[in-house]
C-alpha cells in the first residue's frame, strides 16, 4: 500500500479531498499521519475524525529543528509527503530524504505569483491587483527553492472583473480539491518522469 503524509497549517479543505479520494476508492493509498505546523488547526480535527495518527510540529517548539522532527517523524514510513496548505518553510536532510518524494499544492499558475511571502490570500490580492484574467494553482515537487519545484500538474480558472481575493481562492480551492488527489494517484502508480527538470505524465 502506497503511504501518505500530508502537512497542514489550517482548516484542512485540501486535506479533506485526499481523505475523501481515499475513503472513496479513487485512491489506493494510507493517509499513514497528518503533521499541523500548529496547534488548534481544524485539519487535526478532521484527521481525528477519521482515525488518521497526527501530530503538532510546530516552529514555536521545535525551532530551525522543524524539518528535522519532521524526517525523524516520516523517514522510512511514507512514500510521499504532501504539503496541503503547508504555511511553514521546510529545509535540511528532509528535502534531501524526500527529494521527488514531496509536493505542495501553490494557488496560482506557477511562476507567477509564487515564491518566499506568497500564501493564502495574499497570492489571490496580488492577481486581483494585476488584473489577470485567469489564474488557478499548481500542484509541483517540493525542492530547496520556494515554490521552484518541478511542475507535475496545472488547473487555470477564469478571473472576473468583480472578483475579490475571498471569490477567486473560493474558485480556485474547487480546483485544488481535484488537482491534488489527481497528482497523487499518478505518483502512486508510477507514472510521473523528471526529465530535465520538467515532469512527464504516462498516459
Amino acid at each position: 500500500m502506497f503511504k501518505i503524509a500530508v502537512l497542514v497549517s489550517g482548516g484542512g479543505t485540501d486535506l479533506q479531498s485526499i481523505i475523501d479520494a481515499v475513503e472513496n476508492k479513487e485512491l489506493d493509498c494510507e493517509i499513514k499521519m497528518v503533521i499541523s505546523s500548529k496547534e488548534g488547526a481544524f485539519a487535526i480535527e478532521r484527521a481525528k475524525k477519521h482515525g488518521i495518527e497526527y501530530h503538532v510540529v510546530s516552529r514555536k517548539e521545535f525551532g530551525e529543528h522543524q524539518s528535522d522532527k519532521i524526517l525523524e517523524l516520516t523517514d522510512g514510513k511514507v512514500d510521499l509527503i504532501v504539503l496541503a496548505g503547508y504555511l511553514s518553510i521546510l529545509n535540511g536532510e528532509l528535502l534531501n530524504k524526500f527529494s521527488n518524494k514531496m509536493i505542495n499544492i501553490h494557488p496560482s499558475l506557477i511562476p507567477s505569483f509564487c515564491g518566499p511571502g506568497m500564501y493564502g490570500l495574499k497570492v489571490h490580492e496580488a492577481a486581483i491587483e494585476k488584473g489577470v484574467k485567469y489564474s488557478g494553482c499548481t500542484v509541483h515537487f517540493v525542492n530547496n527553492e520556494v515554490d521552484g519545484g518541478a511542475i507535475i500538474l496545472q488547473e487555470a480558472v477564469p478571473v472576473s472583473f468583480e472578483d475579490t481575493a475571498e471569490t477567486l481562492q473560493k474558485k480556485i480551492l474547487e480546483k485544488e480539491h481535484i488537482l491534488l488527489p489527481k497528482a497523487i494517484k499518478l505518483i502512486s502508480e508510477n507514472k510521473i518522469e523528471i526529465i530535465n527538470k520538467k515532469v512527464k505524465i504516462e498516459e
